[in-house]
Order: C-alpha cells, then sequence, then structure tokens
C-alpha cells in the first residue's frame, strides 16, 4: 500500500526480468496502479489501457457485451481484458495470443490474469496463429509491438485479408499502432488509402495519445 500511495510522486519499479523475445519487462506502481512496461514503452494498463478503451467505447460497449468470441492478438499484461471483463462485463469466450511466455507469466503474477475463467491464453506467434486458426471471431484486437517496433508482417495486406476473413458477420477489428516518426504517419495513411474491400469499412479514431492511432475495421455483413 505504500508504495502504491508513493507512486502518485514517483515511479517505484517493483520487478525486472530480462526476456529472450521483449529484452527487458518491468512491472512499476505509477499513479496509483501497477503498469507493464518494456525498455522504452508502456505495454499494458496506464496509458495503453486508455487507448485501447477509447476504441472499444468507439466500436460500442453496448454492441461488444453482445459478442460471443473476442481474440486478442497481443496479451502483454493484459489490460484490454481486464477492460472487457471487469468494464464492459463482456462474458463471452476471448482467445488471447501471446508469443512471449515470460509475459505471461508476469501477467499471471501481478495482474492474476490466469484468474479470469473465460480467457484461453495461446503462447504462438500471431501471424502463425491468424493462419491456422478455424474459428470466426466477432472482434479482432491487434495490439502487437516489441518494443516500439511494430513487425511488418502487421501491414501486409495478406495479414490483413485473412484477418479480415475471420471475422463474423458485422464483427469489428480493432488495431493499435505506434507513429513515432513522420514515417510511421505515412505507413499508416498508406495503409488505409490502400486497403480495399468492398465487404468492410475501415477508419482511424482521433487520438488520444501523440503516438498511438487506432484503426477500426468493421465488417458490413
Amino acid at each position: 500500500m505504500l508504495k502504491k500511495v508513493l507512486s502518485y510522486l514517483i515511479p517505484i519499479k517493483i520487478h525486472t526480468e530480462k526476456s529472450s523475445l521483449s529484452k527487458c519487462i518491468e512491472v512499476t506502481w505509477a499513479n496509483g496502479e501497477l503498469v507493464l512496461d518494456s525498455e522504452n514503452t508502456n505495454y499494458s494498463y496506464g496509458s495503453l489501457q486508455r487507448v485501447l478503451r477509447y476504441g472499444l467505447k468507439t466500436i460500442g460497449f453496448d454492441k461488444i457485451v453482445k459478442m460471443e468470441h473476442i481474440l486478442i492478438l497481443g496479451v502483454a499484461g493484459g489490460s484490454v481484458i481486464k477492460t472487457l471483463v471487469d468494464e464492459i462485463k463482456f462474458g463471452g469466450q476471448i482467445t488471447g495470443v501471446e508469443i512471449d511466455p515470460d509475459i505471461i507469466k508476469i501477467a499471471n503474477q501481478y495482474f492474476k490474469l490466469d484468474e479470469i475463467q473465460q480467457l484461453e491464453i495461446i503462447i504462438d506467434d500471431a501471424f502463425e496463429f491468424v493462419l491456422k486458426t478455424k474459428n470466426k471471431y466477432d472482434l479482432i484486437i491487434i495490439d502487437v509491438f516489441q518494443d516500439t517496433t511494430m513487425p511488418n508482417f502487421l501491414y501486409e495486406s495478406y495479414f490483413t485479408n485473412r484477418v479480415c476473413y475471420l471475422l463474423k458477420s458485422k464483427g469489428f477489428v480493432l488495431f493499435n499502432t505506434m507513429l513515432l516518426n513522420k514515417e510511421d504517419n505515412l505507413r499508416n495513411e498508406k495503409y488505409i488509402a490502400n486497403f480495399c474491400t468492398v465487404n468492410h469499412n475501415i477508419k482511424s479514431i482521433p487520438r488520444i495519445e501523440v503516438h498511438n492511432e487506432l484503426i477500426v475495421i468493421e465488417k458490413k455483413m
């Protein structure tokens, strides 16, 4: 409790761990809440939870609570899962795909992810999982980062088309992107401009954090 109170004055790091995939993982008390960070950016809770919550609110909490199956590519500490379960009261199935088992170990220890009964965690590469899965989803959340880097496959048309194929009728994709420079902004503009399918709509959401832009894809039928 003391560390939580003191964290309103200064961040207090309580756990640091090296990971072969994520390099450095840190758990910190900051402004009265636990957050999960990589070496250079926020991975879960804190500002990232606010960004993804804003995206979910844009889609509509009332729509999400009626959904049956949600896929999350990139779990980290599971802050978006906590928003779905604790705030939105989503009662359906959640499948979380995370490539780094060390992060899931920390998420279970500090954020009690393993206590969420409707959640299935799969340790796998997001691209590989999307190719293999036979399921269809009402909502697919893409939140895949390696520190401050976004893997190139996220912007490839083959991956995008496959993700859209996995959507149920009137389903949504919520794609969280990081923009650190002019090139990143141009990358997103090109991605949206080149998106080509008559069965889906695409749009970006006005930013609430300078370096994060959310892109929403909606399946029409």
